[in-house]
C-alpha cells in the first residue's frame, strides 16, 4: 500500500509542478501593480479556503468531497489560462490557495518541495503588495502637501 500511496503522491507532485511552471510564468508576466493585487487576492483565497472543513478541497463541488485531491487546482489553472486578465488573476489566486493547502502538511518530499516553491512565490507577491502600498501612500502624502 505504501508503494501505491507514494506513486500517487509522486504523480500529483509532477502534475502540480507542471501547472506551477505555467502559473509562475503568468505571475512573472504581470506588471508590478497587478502582482500586488494578485498577492491580496491570493491571501484572501487562502483565508477563505482555511475556513472550510477541508481547505485542500476548496473550489471542489460538495458531492466530490471524498477524493484525495479536489478540482480547485484544475479549475484555477484553466481560469489562469484565460485571455481575460481579471479571470486569469482570479484563477492564479485560486490555484495558489488550493495548492498551498494541499501541500502544506504533506509528508511526501516531492510535495514538500512544491510547498517551498509556493511559499517563495507567495512571499514575492506579499512583497510586491507592500511595495505597491508604500508607493500609493507616498503618492497620496505628496499630493496632500
Amino acid at each position: 500500500m505504501r508503494i501505491v500511496t507514494r506513486f500517487i503522491a509522486m504523480s500529483r507532485a509532477r502534475q502540480l509542478a507542471r501547472q506551477f511552471r505555467d502559473i509562475e510564468r503568468s505571475i512573472r508576466a504581470l506588471p508590478a501593480r497587478s502582482r500586488g493585487r494578485l498577492g491580496t487576492m491570493a491571501l484572501r483565497e487562502i483565508g477563505q479556503a482555511s475556513r472550510n472543513d477541508f481547505p485542500h478541497l476548496y473550489g471542489t463541488p460538495p458531492e466530490e468531497r471524498y477524493v484525495p485531491w479536489g478540482q480547485g487546482t484544475d479549475i484555477g489553472y484553466s481560469r489562469a489560462r484565460s485571455d481575460n486578465a481579471e479571470v486569469s488573476m482570479r484563477g492564479v489566486a485560486l490555484w495558489l490557495a488550493v495548492a498551498y493547502h494541499e501541500t502544506k502538511d504533506s509528508q511526501h518530499a516531492n510535495l514538500q518541495a512544491q510547498h517551498r516553491q509556493l511559499m517563495r512565490v507567495l512571499r514575492e507577491l506579499k512583497e510586491a503588495h507592500s511595495r505597491t502600498d508604500a508607493t500609493e501612500e507616498w503618492m497620496t502624502s505628496t499630493a496632500v502637501a
